[in-house]
């Protein structure tokens, strides 16, 4: 145990967001530096329980009271090693997990959680700067070959467990950069693009082979692929968005979420001098209240929106977690990012029934107030109102894979839902061919899709050679952590 006393004598801290003046003037991420000392003081909170709920909060297995007791110890060389025995990327999941982990912590029964992310984040950061982080490449080769299809965190977490296994591991990508939605669908204040490249770049020294530009089923065919491989993984995500398909969709001015992210991650990137899709001085409203609709909150803030306003269907959380969620489930409660600390309204229990418009163009919604009612969201009489907008971003999730060649030309089964249908061992009904993540699972958090893709790895490195080594940290059938 850590501090035997720590989660008596210390209340949790995290680090200062930076002023939201200050900030907003550019896409640097948004937390402040906090010092080893107060983290070390937070590490020590960890009680050590006899059974660490953690564990199952988290879908990787994380070892969270290991590495929190050799934080608390200044030991955290040793640290970064048990964080990575469970998690290729933690730099990533440290930013933008949304914490289960958290949630199931044993002191949050009655008090403040241990601040397991940002301990999370400080080893990992820690291990970069002081040069811990090097290439693990194998000692042998296996002689087999494997394509990965996606290079978000599901493929880039089963590429690297296969090549550290021994096999020749390419990654295919259709985008310009490796990463998928870390590169383009998650803005630079969140996590800068620095964290993705220096893993790359570890990932390409173990040998892993990146192929962008690529669309397979376009550029090369699937038959081509399991021709020249000797198995294949499928993690191409869920990017199969939402629409809402009401009076007036068709007006200019309407977007999807992941048609405005992309262009301004790549100004940051430095392949535009301006985003096509641009918020400065209009009035700006994202339909959808999840983590994406913050993500174009805080990227139109930083662009000069005028106003922007941000709904959600659902009714306000409540603050603290209902009766209906006990402890150690995620209960939905009113959180608030960094971007809505940032400016913006937000109104809950509202249903977006017209779009409105001049001459083609947008220039208000019309919305009404909705009650949830045996499973239905039904009107209020008399409070439907307009509000105005030059912008309005869609938000409203993802279904699935997208409709592709790929699809039709592999020939795989889809479950009910449209991903890929899938056994316990990762499997597709076709020989070799294995799904990955969000492409198999639906939309989900990226700790599941880490963690899908080391497990899927485990699955491909045992059909290739029999057995394997690999850790499995879950099973496809797992249910899906809503969020």
């Amino acid at each position: 145990m850590a501090d035997p006393r720590g989660f008596l004598t210390s209340g949790r801290e995290t680090p200062e967001r930076r002023p939201v003046d200050v900030r907003i003037l550019d896409w640097k991420e948004v937390f402040e530096e906090f010092e080893p000392e107060r983290l070390a003081r937070q590490a020590g909170r960890c009680m050590d329980c006899g059974i660490p709920f953690c564990h199952n909060g988290c879908p990787l297995g994380n070892l969270i009271p290991e590495w929190n007791d050799l934080v608390w110890r200044s030991d955290w060389k040793a640290a970064a090693e048990r964080l990575h025995a469970t998690n290729n990327f933690p730099e990533f999941t440290g930013r933008l997990c949304p914490a289960p982990c958290e949630t199931a912590c044993v002191l949050g029964i009655n008090a403040d959680p241990v601040t397991i992310k940002q301990v999370e984040v400080s080893i990992i950061d820690r291990a970069w700067d002081s040069g811990w982080v090097v290439p693990q490449p194998p000692e042998r080769s296996s002689g087999k070959a494997v394509a990965v299809i996606g290079s978000g965190p599901a493929g880039l977490a089963a590429a690297q467990q296969l090549a550290r296994a021994g096999h020749t591991v390419a990654v295919f990508e259709r985008d310009d950069r490796i990463g998928g939605l870390l590169r383009y669908g998650i803005p630079e204040f969140k996590m800068e693009k620095a964290h993705l490249d220096r893993r790359l770049v570890q990932m390409a020294q173990e040998g892993v082979k990146f192929r962008t530009g690529v669309e397979v089923g376009v550029d090369v065919t699937f038959d081509t692929l399991q021709r020249r491989y000797d198995a294949v993984v499928i993690a191409v995500g869920a990017t199969k968005w939402r629409d809402l398909d009401i009076p007036g969709r068709h007006l200019s001015g309407i977007h999807q979420a992941m048609e405005y992210l992309p262009g301004a991650n790549r100004v940051q990137e430095g392949d535009l001098a301006a985003a096509p899709i641009d918020a400065a001085g209009k009035h700006v409203v994202i339909i959808g209240g999840g983590d994406t609709g913050a993500d174009c909150l805080g990227t139109a803030h930083r662009q000069g929106a005028a106003s922007v306003t941000q709904l959600e269907i659902l009714p306000t959380p409540p603050p603290h977690r209902p009766d209906s969620q006990p402890w150690p489930t995620y209960p939905m409660v009113m959180r608030t990012s960094s971007a809505h600390e940032e400016g913006g309204d937000r109104v809950y229990a509202v249903c977006t029934e017209e779009f409105l418009g001049n001459d083609g163009c947008l220039r208000a919604l019309r919305v009404v107030d909705v009650q949830a009612s045996e499973g239905q969201f039904r009107p209020v009489a008399g409070s439907s109102r307009e509000i105005p907008a030059d912008l309005v971003l869609l938000a409203m999730g993802f279904t699935g894979p997208e409709v592709s060649p790929l699809i039709a030309q592999s020939g795989a089964s889809l479950s009910e839902r449209g991903t890929f249908a899938r056994g316990d061992d990762y499997a597709t009904q076709l020989p070799g061919v294995f799904v990955a993540g969000d492409a198999g699972r639906g939309q989900s958090l990226i700790v599941w899709a880490i963690a899908e893709g080391r497990a899927a790895a485990a699955s491909v490195d045992r059909y290739l050679s029999g057995e394997t080594n690999l850790p499995s940290p879950i099973v496809a059938s797992a249910r899906p952590l809503t969020v």
